[in-house]
């Protein structure tokens, strides 16, 4: 456990341990809520995720403020399929959650900061994931095909904005083109999913601007 502080205020970030799990997936779903879809799949790809075997367990952490969960962040294993035949490995991210009330307030930031710290000094070569450039890129993120790494699905010559990426160690992708690889833990069952999140508090499922699905 390692204790920050942040416009005085006081916050720890630290490992997930079993004990944790019930209150970090309630925070998953919290912080996803009607963001992307009606309801949420968050939670779930979390539940199911630490059983698969690329998950990384030195990588999933969660952040902690007053005795209370505030975020969360984890990784699995990736790849790149080279256009040259390689396999390069690297890391995919996420679910990163941070409760509706901490949000905005820099507390995201520094847990994926730390994280990726973390990842670093794990000898981790680069991450690539779904995210928004505009926060993420605050962070060393850029837009994954200006490095020649494209989104799996899509046509090389597509921009995808959302697919980014970032090198941890220094010229990692520089002699890399190919395409991401997404973990099957991604593809996941919707029926599952919704069985799943019967077992926590009612909450209004709406349609709103902007989401996806």
């Amino acid at each position: 456990m390692e204790g920050y502080k942040m416009n005085d205020e006081k916050y720890t970030i630290r490992n997930e341990t079993p004990s944790d799990f019930a209150e970090t997936e309630n925070l998953v779903r919290e912080a996803f809520w009607n963001v992307y879809r009606p309801g949420c799949l968050e939670h779930y790809v979390l539940h199911i995720m630490r059983n698969s075997k690329n998950f990384v367990k030195d990588l999933d952490f969660v952040m902690e403020k007053d005795k209370k969960l505030i975020g969360q962040v984890v990784y699995t294993r990736a790849q790149i399929q080279a256009d040259d035949g390689r396999i390069i490995p690297i890391l995919t991210m996420g679910p990163i959650g941070i409760l509706p009330a901490y949000k905005r307030k820099g507390y995201g930031k520094a847990l994926l900061d730390y994280s990726l710290k973390k990842a670093t000094a794990l000898g981790a070569g680069a991450v690539c994931f779904e995210g928004n450039i505009a926060f993420y890129g605050k962070s060393g993120f850029v837009i994954a095909s200006t490095m020649g790494i494209h989104y799996h699905g899509e046509p090389r010559e597509n921009e995808v904005p959302y697919f980014l990426c970032k090198e941890l160690i220094p010229g990692y992708l520089s002699k890399v083109e190919g395409f991401f690889e997404q973990p099957l833990i991604g593809f996941i069952d919707n029926a599952a999913a919704e069985e799943f999140d019967k077992h926590f508090p009612y909450k209004e499922k709406e349609r709103l601007p902007g989401q996806l699905a």
